[in-house]
């Protein structure tokens, strides 16, 4: 869209914490209108029509679900935003996209091969595509690494180690809300690991053709819980005696934006954001250790650890002609009493966490020193800097009149993954790995990636 006329009109579909950052981002660039909000509970809603209020935009038409659809065409929607709960997203890509919008999802794409059917059969009836919110592949040190790959540092890739930690304060937050259940998150191996099922097809430029895994549900749930001695006997915190100091419960009340979008919103749906992680209902795994051969012959080990003392993650690739090494430390240690100083109400991404490292990158050539190579500064805060950086590319600067010559190239072309913006097939190829890998946890045995979705 060219600037000065009239802005494109979008909706965002899912008002909780993560939608944020797109209402936000919507708001602040010209070219631009939040147009609608789609959303079962109204109360979420104003909360982000505040958000709009203190940009200085609109008002946004507040719409149900069911009405999605036919307001699409009727209130002329140009973009649409996918931020709901995970096993929803096909019902909200596959209509926009009938309906000639340009999409934006959050990750995963879905939850399961036939939604993911359903959703690359609309964009081959179409022609039309969409965007997944692979942040992760924006990060300053993660576009490095796949400089350093492409460029052969290390020559032809032959095996990667991967293992990510989510320490106690990050992972035992999808064992309070709605990603506890599989049916609705398609369990970590889905909604986490997808990034970084991501990263590594984009990395290594190749796809996975086969996986075999185990996992646990080991230290979250009442039986684990139980167990450790760490359960405590209390349904949610909020308002729970047994919940005052414990290590594990998240209070809504001392956070403005989770009291406004989930504590005041109660009592139009019942959702609880502040579940007890050692209760009931956990239907998915906290320990997940996976082999992945891909189609270049390359394998991956790779490991997700949701109860870690410290957060962060070591990938280490082996090649013909040396070894790469990136280690990043998100947080060092986690202080016992949990809370949130972030505006959006956010655990993690969206600040630094407290005891923060940084991020190392070792190119271990054959016959060679090893070397350690330079990073561009780096800031945990918004995921890296990757959530700016993916916003710019995928809705242009915040101001476009400032961005000319070398600042309009920098703001949308410079990076290696602006120029490789995650589409459907991405989400597609990054989605297969966590779904054979939740087969195989279930079957014991490898599971071929052709045969959960075909691409």
């Amino acid at each position: 869209m060219t600037i000065g006329s009239t802005p494109s009109r979008a909706v965002v579909v899912g008002t909780g914490s993560r939608a944020q950052m797109f209402t936000e981002a919507l708001a602040r660039r010209p070219r631009l209108r939040v147009a609608a909000l789609c959303d079962p509970n109204p109360v979420r809603i104003a909360h982000h029509q505040r958000l709009l209020k203190e940009a200085g935009e609109p008002e946004a038409a507040a719409w149900s679900p069911e009405e999605f659809e036919r307001r699409l065409r009727a209130d002329d929607i140009q973009e649409v935003v996918v931020t709901c709960v995970d096993a929803l997203h096909d019902a909200y890509i596959v209509p926009a996209l009938r309906a000639g919008c340009r999409v934006v999802t959050e990750k995963p794409m879905t939850t399961d091969a036939a939604k993911c059917r359903r959703i690359l059969e609309t964009v081959e009836e179409t022609g039309n595509h969409l965007a997944v919110a692979f942040n992760y592949r924006f990060n300053p040190v993660h576009e490095e690494v796949h400089r350093q790959l492409a460029g052969g540092a290390i020559g032809e890739v032959l095996s990667v180690h991967f293992e990510w930690l989510l320490d106690t304060r990050h992972g035992a937050d999808y064992f309070r809300r709605w990603h506890r259940e599989k049916e609705h998150s398609g369990g970590l191996m889905v909604h986490k690991s997808s990034h970084h099922f991501d990263l590594v097809n984009w990395w290594l430029g190749a796809r996975p053709a086969e996986v075999f895994g185990y996992g646990r549900l080991g230290f979250y749930g009442r039986a684990a819980g139980e167990r450790s001695g760490y359960r405590r006997e209390y349904e949610r915190a909020h308002g729970a005696a047994a919940a005052q100091d414990d290590p594990f419960a998240l209070e809504l009340a001392e956070n403005d934006a989770l009291r406004s979008l989930y504590l005041d919103a109660e009592g139009v749906d019942g959702y609880h954001r502040d579940r007890n992680v050692f209760g009931d209902g956990v239907t998915i795994e906290d320990d997940m250790a996976l082999l992945v051969r891909y189609d270049t012959g390359a394998t991956m080990t790779y490991h997700l650890t949701a109860y870690s003392p410290w957060e962060g993650y070591r990938v280490m690739f082996n090649g013909t002609r040396g070894r790469l090494e990136l280690e990043v430390e998100e947080s060092a240690w986690q202080p016992s009493l949990l809370g949130t100083a972030s505006g959006r109400g956010t655990i993690h991404g969206d600040q630094a966490l407290a005891n923060a490292g940084g991020p190392r990158l070792v190119l271990r050539p054959l016959w060679e020193p090893p070397r350690e190579v330079e990073l561009p500064a780096f800031d945990h805060a918004g995921h890296g800097g990757g959530d700016e950086r993916m916003l710019e590319v995928l809705y242009g600067p915040v101001d476009p009149a400032a961005a000319t010559g070398a600042a309009a190239v920098d703001a949308s072309d410079a990076s290696d993954a602006s120029r490789r913006r995650a589409t459907e097939e991405d989400g597609a190829l990054a989605l297969v790995t966590g779904l054979a890998a939740n087969r195989s946890f279930v079957s014991g045995k490898p599971v071929a990636t052709a045969d959960v979705v075909t691409l």
